[in-house]
């Protein structure tokens, strides 16, 4: 019995009193050893399963977050200007870093070849006629054109010149460029083409007597080369300056001003429709809900069809929610092509009107053997079509909400799979040529101020210090110390009687959206083209036009002053909602 003991002992020997040390230190290693091998399969994880802070692949958990703006310039979360493609795109893009200064206008001017037109600096013995017409396309004439340009606008950046031509008289050119504000926050470049007025002296030198306000010289807005996209012809009769880097992959950037071509897209042949594959959503709820909830879909909608690497076959057609309306009900008839840039969006994805499609479906179908796949269920994953062979898919959805909503199909596992794809959908260039000719009235030399009053003035409960801080001796004595007098300010406001702001007319001059009423009037540009677009009927300029083009203009201001960040304590949504964006 007393030889037990020893001999468990000896069948282990490691818990001899003299292998203790060694054992606790053996022990200690494999605890750290497997802590650190815990430590990088938790690393592994999350680096596996972690999502960057990207606000164009947010997962639909966040999209009230991200449907959410952050500039207060837009008055409700639900009401204001929804974020597209261009929004996200920074700013400082390399194709904006190589501008026309006048010095290379001056070192390009080359020597005059004679003949009419070429009076700007007469030859000794040549004979001068001040009599005769302005030669527009003389070399001499287009740098002195330039270089008035580039003198006279000093706040904005010039990247082409188009040659200029003639213009209502003997004594008017037209001449367009593509420029930039210099203090530009927004990633896009802008046309303009205006008309000058030049004179001549008693030995035939041409100075230019005027300048015209923006697009003032129409008969220098040429339309665009043939083709789309990367594939469209450029225009050779242009001065630009050879940039000294070139991105190889350069992002697309919206041309404010230029020629919108949206024309609806049509198939080539019969043999071509029958050799594609098309995929549409029809029916849902996402009808007549806010703009933020439509494009929040659309995108799901584009998103799949990008995936399955299917023609959009899309309704243009949109219904207008009552938020937005002046008579307070739901407008449908609306077209897609009012709100946003159709021509990028064809430039970038195989997208097909609704209309026009059946139209040939039902010509073609039975004759060629074309097959229709229905999905009634949006659990069906777009993984799950990806093999489908048929000409169509139609995604039918019922009339029960939210399982109705089209941006429940990029829910769940699809997430993953289905990106929503931003960059091809751009506001509409028409309604930013609005604001882009507001901001020239104005020089772009002008600081914004956002002031929400409305609904939530009147709320105490809510926001019990907006009234007073938005009040007109409250903003005379909060912008004193952030915008200096005399400058001009523009007001993005939902206060219905602007003459509350009248007081501020003695520090600033104030300008407002409705001063602009003509550029979307009967005799507008945009009233023309909009209405070719609703087949000869006028369109009015609603709520969320009105929005968008306010919003604009305060984004383009040189300082931006925003009602819940710079003007009140009070927070955006109401008491105790403030957060680090807002």
């Amino acid at each position: 019995m007393l030889g037990r003991p020893s001999f468990s002992l000896s069948r282990n020997g490691s818990f001899r009193a003299e292998n203790l040390g060694q054992n606790a230190l053996a022990l200690i290693g494999n605890l750290c050893f497997t802590m650190f091998v815990v430590g990088v399969l938790v690393f592994t994880i999350i680096a596996a399963t972690y999502q960057p802070e990207d606000p164009l692949f947010h997962p639909s958990s966040k999209m009230t977050n991200f449907l959410t703006s952050n500039s207060n310039a837009t008055f409700k979360s639900d009401t204001g200007v929804v974020k597209t493609g261009e929004d996200f795109v920074a700013s400082n893009q390399t194709a904006f870093a190589t501008f026309i200064n006048i010095t290379d206008v001056d070192a390009a001017a080359l020597p005059t070849e004679g003949g009419e037109g070429a009076e700007t600096n007469p030859e000794e013995g040549a004979v001068c006629n001040t009599e005769g017409p302005i030669n527009c396309r003389d070399p001499d004439v287009f740098h002195l054109l330039m270089r008035s340009a580039i003198e006279k606008f000093k706040d904005i950046h010039f990247y082409r010149f188009g040659k200029p031509v003639q213009g209502d008289n003997d004594s008017s050119c037209h001449m367009a460029w593509r420029f930039r504000p210099k203090e530009g926050k927004a990633a896009a470049f802008y046309k303009d083409y205006r008309s000058f007025t030049l004179e001549k002296s008693d030995n035939c030198t041409l100075s230019v007597s005027g300048i015209g306000e923006y697009h003032s010289g129409g008969k220098a807005r040429k339309r665009k080369g043939k083709g789309r996209g990367k594939n469209r012809e450029k225009d050779k009769e242009v001065f630009e300056k050879v940039p000294t880097k070139v991105d190889e992959n350069p992002i697309a950037l919206p041309d404010v001003g230029e020629t919108v071509e949206d024309a609806l897209p049509t198939v080539e042949s019969e043999g071509s429709f029958g050799r594609g594959k098309y995929l549409i959503y029809s029916g849902g709820g996402d009808r007549c809900k806010s703009m933020h909830q439509y494009l929040w879909s659309f995108t799901c909608m584009l998103g799949e069809a990008q995936y399955l690497n299917r023609t959009l076959v899309m309704d243009l057609s949109v219904c207008l929610s009552k938020m937005y309306t002046s008579s307070g009900q739901d407008e449908e008839g609306k077209d897609f092509r009012y709100y946003f840039d159709f021509e990028h969006l064809m430039d970038s994805a195989s997208v097909l009107d609704q209309k026009q499609f059946w139209s040939d479906w039902n010509k073609w179908q039975k004759k060629n053997g074309l097959n229709l796949h229905l999905v009634e269920d949006f659990r069906v994953t777009p993984m799950n079509l990806a093999k489908v062979d048929d000409t169509l898919i139609v995604r039918k959805f019922g009339d029960v909400e939210p399982d109705n909503y089209w941006y429940r199909v990029c829910e769940g596992e699809a997430e993953s799979a289905v990106e929503r794809p931003w960059n091809m959908v751009w506001k509409s260039r028409r309604l930013l040529d609005i604001a882009s000719a507001i901001a020239s009235r104005m020089s772009w030399d002008f600081d914004s101020v956002h002031i929400e009053r409305g609904e939530k003035a009147s709320n105490k409960e809510l926001w019990p210090n907006l009234d007073k801080d938005t009040s007109p001796e409250a903003l005379l004595s909060t912008l004193k110390y952030k915008i200096e007098d005399g400058r001009n300010v523009y007001v993005a406001t939902n206060e219905p009687e602007i003459s509350f702001f009248d007081p501020l007319k003695d520090k600033y001059s104030l300008h407002f959206l409705d001063e602009y009423k003509d550029l979307w009037d009967s005799n507008s540009d945009w009233y023309s083209e909009t209405t070719k677009l609703n087949n000869g009927v006028g369109v009015d300029f609603d709520g969320y036009m009105r929005i968008s083009v306010d919003t604009e203009v305060f984004l383009r201001g040189k300082k931006q002053i925003e009602t819940f960040n710079d003007l009140t304590k009070d927070c955006k949504d109401g008491v105790n909602t403030c957060t680090s964006a807002s």
